[in-house]
């Protein structure tokens, strides 16, 4: 997973880069959950999975929507990410089951609120390494 944090007046932004579109759906996730908290106590904590599907109508409007209910996962039901599979992916259509752990505040470090995903310079496309995303976030 390769990402980097963007600068941006009031917000923060995520670009990220990936071999192919699943891979991107993905790692957009595990890139902003790496922003988000970070696991302090060493040692594996009990794992659950969710599957979930997102529509959209276009690759930039699906990644909003997508981060949208990640990002309801983490705020709404305490649910911290750890692993992503996408199960299937078709013209804007995603199906991908989370694995993760409930938000314990002894093993997770809050690091950064997020209050919403924005479409503000959202972007979607192929790029020479295969496909990269930019998404700009609410805090």
């Amino acid at each position: 997973m390769t990402y980097q944090i963007i600068d941006h007046p009031a917000d923060f932004g995520l670009e990220v880069t990936a071999a192919d579109l699943a891979s991107l759906f993905a790692d957009t996730v595990l890139a902003l959950f790496d922003v988000v908290a970070e696991i302090r106590e060493s040692g594996a904590a009990k794992s659950e999975t969710l599957v979930v599907q997102v529509s959209g109508d276009d690759w930039p409007d699906l990644m909003v929507n997508w981060l949208r209910e990640v990002l309801y996962q983490w705020t709404g039901e305490d649910r911290f990410v750890v692993k992503v599979e996408i199960l299937s992916l078709s013209a804007f259509v995603l199906s991908a089951r989370l694995h993760y752990e409930t938000f314990d505040p002894v093993r997770h470090t809050v690091l950064q609120e997020i209050k919403a995903v924005t479409y503000h310079q959202i972007r979607v496309a192929p790029s020479s390494g295969g496909w990269t995303a930019r998404v700009v976030f609410d805090i």
